[in-house]
């Protein structure tokens, strides 16, 4: 049983909406927002990236970063750019970029149902970056970052949804991305009580992208509930807030990479060192058409790799992922990269950037291999999390991205 509560969300006045939303505080560095803050002073990056408004020199740890979040919130909501509903509310998040379209329910899901991997997951959490989103919540009192979930899809949902969606949206504007973003709140007693009700038959639910805020949730909620005496269960500190999208709605990307050098080998000799496990061609594709294939840029010429038999197991769902061959059978015993976590002479490319940005990076001289990969698929995700297992660092990238600021949820 998967429990979801509704809530009084913090959110935009219709008409600074657009201008508030923003892009998540992972997918862009501190000068970007920076940059964006300087364009639109009433963009939310001055909540989930507060360094914006301190020393471009300040350590993205220090406490002031903190304050400065908690400051621009409180001032946000003295202004009256942020208002809380009255009454708690589910509320529908609808994205469309190109022909792709997903709607996803906002909702709080439990951090007991996390601990307890009724909530699963993929990917492992690192210690810093799980201590700076709890440091931010606990200095805000606020969850102001979505975590994305996923589950099977399911006719009744899709039904409930459709039928909230038929209401005026609370807002809907195009990012400057491309992506329209419409937002509906649906505060209806009978409707709340019906979604609850189907929920409960639904799961489990997996995190599909925002492991560390979810960990950091839960984190919170542990801390609160040791302070609290009198912890009930029900306090809205034992909550977070996601939005829940059908996995049949799910566009997964690819998560390319570049690495820095060949570890000391020509480049004749790195190739055919590849031949051990790969079968490897001259191309002009520049993407993968399949699984288990690859294609490598190096020297201005791509390269397709295609995985040979025998080099991965078909039956573990983990070593099977495209992240895992190319780790297991080329990063590792050619490149020298053995954790690619930590190793600062490979980097990560989300597939929205494109090739051209593979190209670029080698061209530049910064970088002289490129691997562009074949998505990972919601299935295999699925299969990992169902396993008990953990996806390699960087197997999924999701687009389009959630918009930070178009909710928060309070944690008093």
């Amino acid at each position: 049983m998967s429990i979801i509560k509704p809530f009084r969300g913090l959110r935009p006045i219709e008409k600074q909406a657009e201008k508030i939303a923003s892009p998540p505080y992972d997918v862009i560095n501190s000068e970007e927002a920076r940059q964006a803050c300087r364009d639109n002073p009433y963009s939310f990056l001055r909540i989930v990236k507060p360094e914006v408004d301190l020393d471009a020199d300040i350590d993205l740890y220090d406490p002031r970063v903190y304050q400065q979040g908690a400051e621009n919130m409180a001032a946000f909501r003295q202004e009256g750019y942020l208002v809380q509903d009255d009454s708690p509310c589910f509320y529908v998040y609808k994205q469309k970029m190109g022909d792709h379209v997903q709607v996803g329910l906002v909702a709080c899901a439990s951090c007991a149902d996390y601990e307890r991997d009724i909530i699963k997951k993929h990917e492992k959490t690192r210690e810093d970056k799980e201590l700076d989103r709890t440091r931010h919540i606990l200095a805000l009192n606020a969850n102001t970052g979505p975590v994305f979930l996923t589950f099977r899809h399911d006719d009744q949902v899709d039904a409930l949804l459709t039928r909230a969606m038929e209401r005026t949206p609370a807002y809907d504007f195009t990012s400057p991305d491309g992506v329209q973003h419409t937002f509906f709140v649906v505060p209806d007693r009978e409707w709340i009580a019906a979604i609850r009700r189907r929920f409960q038959d639904i799961n489990p639910l997996y995190v599909a992208d925002g492991h560390h805020r979810s960990a950091s949730a839960t984190r919170v909620m542990r801390e609160k509930k040791a302070e609290n005496p009198g912890h009930r269960g029900n306090e809205e500190y034992n909550f977070f807030l996601t939005v829940i999208f059908p996995d049949n709605q799910m566009n997964i990307m690819a998560y390319n990479r570049v690495v820095r050098d060949l570890a000391g080998l020509q480049p004749d000799a790195f190739l055919k060192r590849l031949e051990d496990a790969f079968t490897v061609t001259p191309s002009t594709d520049k993407e993968p058409v399949e699984k288990h294939s690859y294609c490598m840029y190096i020297g201005g010429r791509w390269y397709t790799l295609k995985a040979k038999p025998g080099s991965f197991d078909a039956q573990d769902p983990v070593d099977r992922l495209d992240a895992s061959i190319l780790q297991n059978n080329l990063l590792a015993p050619v490149l020298d990269i053995h954790n690619p976590r930590t190793d600062e002479r490979i980097d990560f490319v989300g597939g929205i950037r494109g090739v051209k940005e593979l190209e670029r990076l080698v061209d530049s001289g910064n970088f002289t291999v490129a691997f562009s990969l074949y998505p990972t698929s919601v299935k295999e995700l699925i299969e990992v999390a169902d396993a008990g297992r953990l996806m390699p660092p960087k197997s999924t990238w999701f687009e389009p991205k959630l918009r930070s600021g178009m909710i928060v949820h309070l944690l008093d």
